[in-house]
Order: C-alpha cells, then structure tokens, then sequence
C-alpha cells in the first residue's frame, strides 16, 4: 500500500496522467467558486479595466497585488508572515513600480472606471491564490487549473457571446488566431498551472514574491522585440525586484532550517 501511495504521488509530480480520484463535494463546490473568483471576475474586470485605462496605470496598481495576497494569506492564517517574506515583498512591489511607472501613468478622472476595474482584478486574483490553498494538498496543481477553468469559463463566454456572434471571422489573419490559440494555451493554462504548482510547493508569499518578475520579462520582451531600451529607473527597479526575491529565498530558507 505505501509503494502504491509513492507511486501515484510520482506519477502526479512527473506531471503524468493522474487517473480517477474521487474528489469531496465540499472542495469541488469550493473550487467551483474559486473558478468563478479567479476566471469568470477576473478576466471579466482586467479586460474590461484595460480597456478603460492605461497600460502604464495597470501595471501600477497591480504592483500591489503581492502585498494583498501575503496580508490576505496571514488574516485567514494559511500563511505567515514572516519579517524577510515583508522585506523581500516591499523591495519587490517597490521596484515594480519604479519599472511600471517610467512608461507614465496618468490617475486622472478619464481613467477612473478601469483603474477602479483593475484594482477589482487584483483584488480577485488574491483572493483566488489563497483560496486554493484552503482545499488541501491532495489535489494537485492540475486538477485545481483544471476545475477551475472550467466552472470559470462559461460566465466569460457568456458576456462575449455577442461580440463572438457579430465578429466577422474572415477579417481575422492567420497571425491573428495564432495568437488567440498562444493567448490560451500558454499564458492562461500553462501560466495558472505553474502557478498553482508554485503556490503549491513554495506556499502564497514566494510565489507572489516571484511573480513580481513580470513587469521586468515584459520591460526585456519590449527591448528585444521593439527596441525600447530600459531607462535608468526600470533596471533600478529590476535590481530591487532581484534582491528582494533573493532576500525573500534565502532568509525563508534559514527561517524554515531553524
């Protein structure tokens, strides 16, 4: 029986198929909620928001994303929060913004609606986060992207449904819905996985530690793509964002030797 355990629990790392496990109805139902937290609201107040704001504007306010997930984590008590996972976060948040902030936000009234949207967003995506760590290690990173897309998915079908049936599909290059099938496959099902994954092994605060990388991947992408060069304050911020994930590993390393 324990060889058996072992065996279903390497052929869940490794990432193969994992096979029927009958699964609470309390944690599908809990996940059904998640799903429509962190799917349906989600997408539903960042695409929206987008639209009504700034690129630079929303990349401000969801600078502060990690810092709602890690207080988020510690009011439920899942998660505590330990003084280098604090450094490390405020270093992090900090050099986001000093990234974010050199393309120039602009908190005026026209962009209000999608500011207030985005800050909903992030809200939402916390609140998704921490809430998969309430429904217990024994479901695993695939099965919780899984449950969740698809219980989430029908409420943002439905509120595009009637852009869908208006749009002209022939109008749409090749290069077009290659770029639909990359958007869902990679940055929606393989990003959720690998964050859950993440969030799974290394718990909320890392993880949200490292996910302050991105404005710094998006700032590189648009040098090697479009030639914007990084201003002194974006690699500043950059540097902030390295140390503090660096200071954030290796402390909550000692911290949980000791």
């Amino acid at each position: 029986e324990p060889y058996r355990r072992q065996r279903q629990m390497c052929i869940r790392d490794r990432g193969a198929v994992e096979g029927w496990k009958p699964m609470p109805w309390k944690v599908f139902l809990r996940l059904t909620g998640l799903g429509f937290v962190g799917n349906t609201l989600y997408q539903l107040c960042f695409i929206e928001g987008l639209s009504r704001t700034t690129a630079a504007n929303s990349g401000m306010l969801t600078a502060v994303s990690p810092l709602v997930t890690a207080a988020l984590g510690a009011a439920l008590g899942i998660e505590r929060l330990r003084r280098p996972v604090i450094a490390g976060l405020s270093l992090a948040v900090v050099g986001m913004l000093l990234v974010v902030g050199a393309r120039g936000p602009n908190l005026g009234a026209a962009t209000w609606v999608g500011d207030a949207l985005i800050v909903g967003s992030s809200v939402c995506w916390s609140i998704y986060t921490v809430g998969t760590r309430t429904v217990g290690a024994d479901v695993s990173a695939l099965r919780i992207t899984a449950i969740t897309m698809l219980t989430g998915a029908p409420g943002v079908v439905l509120a595009g449904a009637s852009q869908v049936i208006t749009m002209d599909a022939s109008r749409v290059s090749t290069s077009g819905w290659l770029a639909l099938v990359y958007s869902a496959l990679v940055p929606l099902v393989l990003a959720y996985f690998v964050w859950f994954r993440s969030v799974q092994r290394v718990g909320t605060n890392r993880t949200t530690v490292y996910g302050t990388g991105i404005p710094v991947v998006a700032a590189l992408t648009a040098w090697a793509v479009r030639g914007e060069r990084p201003t002194l304050l974006q690699t500043l911020g950059a540097a902030l964002i390295l140390t503090g994930v660096l200071l954030s590993r290796r402390k909550e390393a000692a911290v949980d030797k000791a």
